[in-house]
């Protein structure tokens, strides 16, 4: 299930007496774990009715003994479970059987439990190490087979941009927040779409704007310390445009600020990539940007596809095809025994923009 139908169960009150959660998805992993002890236990004292465990530090026996356990303090308990992958074969015998491994035993043991599962205690086993897709999928198939027995199963999936943007602009109204789109777009970019860092740096936003201002691209450099700063953005955002003058202004602070530059080729190279695809396309306004490149799986949200509108507009096919072999040559330059960032960066400036 997902996490919103957990959520839906949660506040039903409908509870399992196991679940499983997979996923490396942190934000809604937090909110579930909290709505499944407040449905639980309402207003119990956690700090009795709350065990947790963690599958490195203890075998999965001593966790169902536990649960078979009646104790003097609460009547409801919930007991959480960490690593549960810690459970699995390692080495050699991971290819074998659990039926053949050392641990084998254990999923039995925690199928007779799930037969005759103690009244008022909810189990949660949490694996956070495997991402959902990928290379961890055949991982996670393994954890699924070793907790067959375990019915109900959460899935936590990371957010994709727009979902992520989605989220965060909701947190923000909560908060009572208001971010400019740019900044919205910097703080998303910059903590690369990961919403439980996002929530954390809008409560530190919230707790920093005056009322009634709205938090800036400045803002978000100066208060977020993974930003990706403020400056490469408008740095990029000036050549996309051959905005020569004010390329040159932002180079200059980046420099005096011991910026690392070849973020900015980084970042620059991908946007003339975009743009060409998009020049070669077809494509002319930034929704029509978005669409086509959100269709193919490439996430570009609307100020980037504004950007890269911008920068199809400024460019003809030729001079982005010249940009990238020129910022080839200037991260080339920036890596040369003792090179002069700055002249580097100058004269990479002056030929785009010529």
């Amino acid at each position: 299930m997902t996490s919103a139908q957990f959520l839906a169960r949660m506040k039903k009150r409908e509870l399992a007496p196991a679940y499983l959660f997979l996923g490396c998805e942190v934000y809604q992993r937090r909110i579930c774990r909290e709505a499944l002890q407040g449905a639980a236990l309402a207003d119990a004292d956690r700090d009795n009715a709350v065990t947790r465990y963690d599958l490195t530090e203890v075998e999965l026996a001593e966790v169902i003994d536990d649960a078979r356990a009646l104790s003097l303090f609460a009547s409801d308990r919930v007991i959480l479970v960490r690593s549960a992958e810690a459970v699995l074969p390692k080495g050699k015998i991971a290819d074998e059987s659990e039926d053949e491994s050392p641990r084998g035993g254990q999923a039995d043991l925690l199928a007779g439990y799930m037969k005759d599962p103690s009244p008022g205690v909810v189990l949660a086993f949490d694996c956070e190490r495997f991402d959902l897709e990928g290379e961890d999928k055949t991982k996670v198939d393994r954890v699924r087979k070793f907790y067959s027995a375990i019915t109900d199963v959460v899935e936590f999936r990371r957010y994709n941009v727009e979902d992520a943007a989605a989220e965060a602009v909701r947190m923000a109204s909560r908060a009572g927040l208001a971010i400019e789109p740019d900044a919205m777009a910097l703080l998303i970019e910059s903590l690369a779409a990961d919403v439980a860092r996002i929530a954390v740096e809008i409560e530190k936003l919230a707790l920093y704007a005056r009322p009634g201002r709205s938090i800036t691209t400045d803002d978000i450099g100066a208060l977020v310390p993974d930003a990706r700063a403020t400056t490469i953005f408008v740095l990029v955002a000036a050549l996309g445009r051959r905005d020569r003058a004010r390329a040159l202004a932002v180079l200059d602070t980046l420099v005096r600020d011991g910026e690392y530059l070849p973020l900015a080729l980084s970042f620059l190279s991908g946007q003339f990539r975009l743009a060409l695809a998009a020049k070669e396309a077809g494509l002319r306004s930034a929704q029509q940007i978005q669409s086509h490149f959100s269709r193919t799986g490439v996430p570009v949200w609307s100020s980037r596809a504004e950007q890269v509108s911008q920068t199809v507009s400024k460019f003809s096919s030729e001079q982005l095809k010249r940009g990238m072999r020129l910022v080839y040559e200037a991260d080339k330059g920036l890596r040369d025994a003792r090179p002069d960032d700055r002249i580097v960066m100058e004269r990479f400036v002056m030929e785009l923009t010529a």
